[in-house]
């Protein structure tokens, strides 16, 4: 659940606020208290229940592993002398014999607890939903290597912000890496410490560095295909993990800012097989450049070709298999697991259909949920695994919001 900042500013208009935080790769700032005096009591309207997220609609159950990584061909400023950029990034995988393994929350408890309190959502704290994920438990082997796609959050996000995109398509088959970027991120390190977004013009959080950090999990990927830990502590990892994972399949996408960098990081490895924005503004200085043969997704909602300069100025560098859909009504903060999330939480706070509508827009949650785990899939299925299949061909009876623009 991402914070849209237009919650504790309503006199700017969403996309006033986006572009201003977008254009040279800033942050998205979140709202000082998003219990919004405008959108009803400070404290819960009725008794609340846990918050929930859709089950993945795969086969296979889902597992989950952290990672502790250190870049150590990047210094951090920030940090300070001697000290390299480091990230904590989590592994999800059809996994087996999942019963004795715990359920992973959505995010670690400590980094939880920052973020709901930032977002003044501090009385749902106990009410966090769970994932699908648990955690450690044994990869299931299906005798050959599982495709890989990485992941990058939003600006001033946690890289459990698309959780049920992520265990959507590890239940259909494949490892996918989430990244927190450190610096832009609510994230937890194994030594306790809890990192939350930064306002410092020298921390690596531009959509540049996200997407170095996407390069980097590519590396630590293929150790982890090759038979090697790049946990920076050796952790244990799930048996079977180890040696599973096929480097010659991998993929990435991300939203907003991390749909930024995912174009970034496609654009400039050719590692990623296959690409996939969410409504990310393209903007980057200096700009996106060269072109790029490999296919491309782009799933938008406000940051459009026919609106902002910087998107249809990134379309003509695709010059390989290219696809640009949008679901009308939906808005930026429509992505991911808002669309989940957000309608519970406006029953509990008693929000008004209109005030919802603000923070998600007003395509139906429902539908938006089965799009995010659809298109996705169907993406990754026909690019990394090669199944054809006729989603991606034209307008579909099922998804009726779902427009293929020319």
């Amino acid at each position: 659940m991402t914070v849209p900042p237009f919650i504790a500013r309503r006199s700017l208009t969403r996309r006033s606020v986006l572009g201003a935080a977008l254009a040279s790769g800033a942050a998205v700032p979140l709202a000082a208290g998003a219990g919004p005096a405008w959108a009803g009591p400070d404290r819960p309207a009725r008794t609340p229940e846990r918050l929930t997220l859709p089950a993945p609609t795969g086969p296979h159950p889902v597992g989950t592993v952290p990672l502790h990584l250190v870049d150590r061909s990047r210094p951090d400023p920030v940090a300070g002398p001697g000290h390299f950029r480091e990230l904590m990034a989590t592994v999800w995988y059809p996994a087996r014999n999942v019963g004795r393994f715990p359920v992973a929350p959505w995010i670690p408890a400590g980094a939880l607890e920052a973020f709901f309190t930032d977002a003044g959502f501090g009385d749902l704290i106990p009410l966090a939903p769970l994932t699908a994920g648990h955690v450690g438990a044994p990869l299931r082997r299906s005798g050959r290597r599982l495709p890989v796609v990485v992941f990058s959050h939003g600006a001033h996000s946690h890289q459990g912000d698309h959780t049920v995109m992520v265990q959507e398509l590890a239940s259909h088959g494949y490892a996918v890496v989430t990244v927190a970027h450190h610096h832009d991120t609510y994230t937890a390190f194994p030594d306790g410490r809890i990192a939350v977004p930064l306002q410092n013009p020298d921390a690596p959080t531009l959509p540049g560095d996200f997407a170095a950090d996407l390069r980097f999990v590519l590396d630590c990927v293929e150790q982890l295909a090759a038979g090697h830990n790049p946990d920076a502590g050796r952790r244990e990892l799930p048996a079977g993990l180890l040696g599973s994972l096929d480097p010659r399949r991998m993929g990435a996408f991300g939203w907003s800012k991390g749909g930024t960098a995912t174009a970034c990081a496609t654009l400039a490895d050719p590692r990623i097989r296959a690409g996939l924005s969410l409504d990310g503004p393209m903007r980057m200085n200096p700009p996106l450049s060269g072109h790029l043969d490999r296919p491309f997704m782009m799933m938008t909602a406000e940051f459009t070709r026919a609106t902002d300069p910087a998107v249809a100025a990134f379309w003509p560098l695709l010059r390989g298999w290219r696809l640009n859909i949008q679901a009308q009504g939906a808005a930026h903060f429509s992505c991911g697991d808002n669309e989940a999330l957000f309608p519970q939480v406006a029953k509990v706070f008693g929000w008004s259909d209109e005030q919802l509508q603000e923070v998600i827009g007003t395509l139906d949650p429902g539908e938006a949920v089965r799009i995010q785990q659809a298109y996705p899939l169907a993406f990754f299925d026909e690019h990394l695994r090669h199944r054809r299949g006729h989603l991606l061909d034209g307008p579909s009876p099922a998804f009726p919001a779902v427009t293929f623009l020319p």
